[in-house]
């Protein structure tokens, strides 16, 4: 079975779906062969986003999956062996006017309905989906996104007293401000990573915060972030999946992340959950895992437990049982 991936044009800093496709290919079991179809063109304008589905149009096979962004890609491509992974649609959030009504046609509803499967990475986005396309809810399946297998547990003498914080992002989703007001009060050096805004700047400037910015790093970079920080402070607003979370879990590193969206899921009760909108949650949760030796321990336990559900072999098993369904629904047996 030859199954074709169609990635959006590569832009740099831009490349977290295609590493976590990277990784499903390399363990999709051996009858299941693959090639990557990336766009000529970057999805601006109605004449570029034409020609990107022009290519699609000819670099069809077997089975089509696109992976993520260029939802639109779809409507050039046979439904009926083609699928969709929508990992959020949170760029439908404060939309307004034209704008919004083409996003949520465009990328959304007409492709959803067009295509034989949607696949996306937790609950929470399933029943965002379901909010704008109803009647695709049969035709959702969750997989989750798989952990790179450069996150490996890594024993670390944990420092109570001035402990390094690991944020992940800077996005307004993110919730970096009102991180920065909690941990204001507490002796912390704060590993960030991600461009800061100058507004952010001006805050880490007013409470004095110890801190070092991390930008434009390879994946086995990051990987070791985690294993030089003591905590991860995951707290954001809103996540389609949230995969800091359980990239903190394999490493050995205690989590506080948000008791909203995705997180809880993903999570599966090895982080400290806090409500991400009020500070006092934030700081309280942060010297939860300061201060409690035996719970903290508890929780870098079950995150260690939890890293398994997101091993790249099993959610590889998981696509490749839906690409022989898809095929077989399109080829039945010939009965005489």
């Amino acid at each position: 079975m030859k199954v074709i991936f169609f990635h959006r044009k590569n832009i740099k800093g831009n490349f977290s779906i295609e590493a976590l496709f990277q990784q499903i290919r390399e363990n999709l079991p051996g009858d299941i062969a693959s090639r990557v179809v990336e766009m000529n063109w970057q999805s601006k304008g109605i004449v570029r986003r034409l020609f990107c589905g022009m290519q699609t149009l000819f670099s069809q096979g077997e089975i089509n999956h696109i992976t993520g962004d260029i939802h639109f890609v779809s409507l050039f491509l046979p439904g009926r062996n083609t699928i969709l992974t929508l990992h959020d649609i949170g760029f439908l959030e404060n939309r307004k006017g034209l704008s919004a009504y083409l996003l949520k046609w465009f990328w959304v509803q007409w492709p959803v309905r067009h295509c034989a499967v949607i696949t996306t990475i937790s609950e929470t986005s399933k029943n965002e989906i379901v909010k704008y396309v109803p009647e695709a809810g049969s035709k959702i399946q969750v997989i989750y996104n798989p952990i790179s297998d450069l996150f490996i547990a890594s024993p670390h003498k944990f420092n109570p007293t001035n402990p390094i914080i690991l944020l992940i992002g800077t996005k307004p989703n993110k919730n970096i401000e009102r991180q920065l007001q909690a941990v204001s009060e507490i002796p912390c050096v704060l590993y960030i990573l991600g461009k800061l805004t100058p507004h952010q700047r001006q805050l880490i400037d007013r409470y004095q915060i110890k801190f070092k910015v991390f930008t434009n790093l390879s994946t086995e970079e990051v990987a070791g972030l985690y294993k030089e920080c003591d905590i991860v402070s995951f707290v954001s607003t809103l996540e389609g999946f949230g995969l800091p979370i359980v990239e903190a879990n394999a490493v050995g590193r205690v989590v506080v992340t948000g008791n909203v969206s995705s997180m809880p899921e993903v999570a599966g009760g090895s982080a400290h959950l806090v409500n991400p909108f009020e500070v006092d949650s934030i700081r309280a949760g942060i010297r939860k895992v300061m201060e409690d030796g035996a719970y903290r321990d508890q929780l870098i336990a079950k995150g260690y437990e939890n890293a398994r559900r997101f091993n790249a072999r099993l959610l590889a098993g998981e696509y490749a049982s839906l690409y022989r369904k898809i095929k077989d629904r399109n080829n039945p047996p010939h009965t005489s």
